[in-house]
């Protein structure tokens, strides 16, 4: 199973970027095909703060259009949400320690710990952060 990360949300949400026709291709596959994909649950709440933060974005998507975004990737059939289990809090602290992670790193060791729970060895993101936890995997959109 390949988890994708919040960027490739965005990127396949909005427009302006550069990488909106080739991120809104790599969803699309992974949402009209068979093979199982997964979505961490914090990149949900990630990628609405992104989008609708007028900071961020000019201007910012509105609450209806990010929630439809959301909706239309939820609506998927071969989707998978990760949420924590029981074994999150201990990953999480291992995945902090062995990555040598702080600060705003942290909010990628969650991912990369939910993703170890599930068993998730490969996201796609751009994000070259997530090269850092040694036992997932990140796939660019030019992979």
């Amino acid at each position: 199973m390949i988890a994708v990360d919040t960027n490739i949300l965005v990127y396949a949400h909005r427009r302006e970027f550069a990488e909106h026709d080739r991120a809104r291709a790599r969803l699309s596959h992974l949402a009209d095909g068979d093979a199982l994909w997964a979505l961490p649950v914090f990149c949900l709440g990630e990628f609405l703060r992104v989008v609708t933060h007028p900071a961020i974005l000019k201007p910012p998507s509105t609450i209806e259009q990010a929630v439809g975004a959301i909706e239309a990737v939820l609506a998927s059939a071969s989707l998978r949400i990760l949420t924590p289990g029981d074994r999150y809090p201990a990953l999480l602290v291992d995945t902090v320690r062995a990555a040598r992670v702080t600060g705003n790193l942290a909010f990628d060791a969650q991912i990369a710990a939910l993703c170890r729970e599930h068993g998730v060895h490969t996201i796609v993101s751009n994000d070259r952060d997530f090269e850092r936890f040694a036992d997932l995997r990140r796939e660019g959109l030019d992979n």
